[in-house]
């Protein structure tokens, strides 16, 4: 079974996060830019929360508020769950499966090492069971 530390091996190691006073407009820029759903909100180099493109058409564009006025920790969620390097990555599906979101944060001794999609721990999954098969292919040709 993979744990997740192997799977951020295949991530870049950049931690993409805001500060939860920056207005949430700086928060959307942010995920466009770097063509991601959610940022790590972190204060003096500790995790605050997350907020996703979710928070913000749920909390900012429903309820008529600007996007430009509203800080970010007005509408991130808080606390936020995460999973150690040590974890499994099948634990991390079932937590996302039952929570009903999408990023989780890695943390390790208390320090943010990277964070996980749904699409990540998807497309891992499918190459293991790729994997999988091309192992029982070659098997049955010997």
């Amino acid at each position: 079974m993979s744990k997740v530390r192997e799977l951020l091996l295949t991530k870049p190691p950049a931690i993409i996060s805001i500060h939860p006073d920056e207005p949430v407009l700086a928060a959307i820029q942010m995920m466009a830019d770097h063509g991601i759903g959610a940022l790590l909100v972190m204060k003096d180099g500790e995790l605050s929360g997350i907020v996703s493109e979710r928070d913000y058409a749920r909390k900012v564009i429903l309820l008529g508020r600007s996007s430009a006025d509203t800080p970010v920790w007005q509408i991130m969620s808080a606390p936020v769950m995460t999973v150690s390097p040590d974890d499994t990555t099948q634990t991390c599906m079932m937590l996302m499966t039952e929570r009903k979101f999408r990023h989780l944060p890695v943390v390790d001794a208390g320090r943010v090492v990277g964070m996980l999609s749904v699409g990540d721990l998807i497309k891992h999954a499918l190459e293991e069971k790729q994997h999988e098969i091309d192992q029982l292919q070659r098997y049955i040709a010997s």
